[in-house]
């Protein structure tokens, strides 16, 4: 497989992912979310969504270490293995980058507003844009 495939596969993984991390939200404020109810969990559930954010601090470290792997690897026999540990590391930072707007799906159901719903999805968002694979790679 040459890099211009591998990239190509890795952005497709990205929209893929962006997708499945806002899918749930959408769909479950599309059913659940016209009530009017005000639980007692929404701020609870609003801090926990910001809070995931933090979750994403060491896994982006360990991303950053496998784009530096992965560039020096470029051109040598190593290139195969470092783009696919680089793709794992990013499979699993991109976990912690989908929490905040699951957990805002989540708060749906205890009655989260619009506003707390649409911050939480814009950090999701924000933290898959870290995970994009930059040009300068390949």
């Amino acid at each position: 497989m040459t890099r211009s495939e591998v990239r190509r596969r890795l952005a497709l993984a990205w929209w893929q992912q962006l997708a499945l991390t806002l899918a749930p939200l959408f769909v479950l404020n599309l059913l659940f979310g016209a009530g009017q109810q005000t639980g007692v969990l929404t701020m609870p559930l609003f801090i926990a969504g910001v809070a995931s954010m933090f979750v994403s601090l060491p896994l982006f470290s360990t991303y950053k270490r496998a784009l530096v792997a992965t560039e020096k690897a470029l051109d040598t026999p190593d290139e195969h293995d470092a783009w696919l540990e680089l793709a794992r590391v990013r499979r699993t930072a991109f976990l912690g980058a989908g929490l905040p707007a699951w957990i805002a799906a989540f708060a749906v159901f205890a009655g989260l507003e619009a506003i707390p719903l649409i911050l939480l999805a814009l950090s999701s968002v924000v933290l898959l844009y870290l995970y994009r694979i930059p040009r300068q790679l390949g």
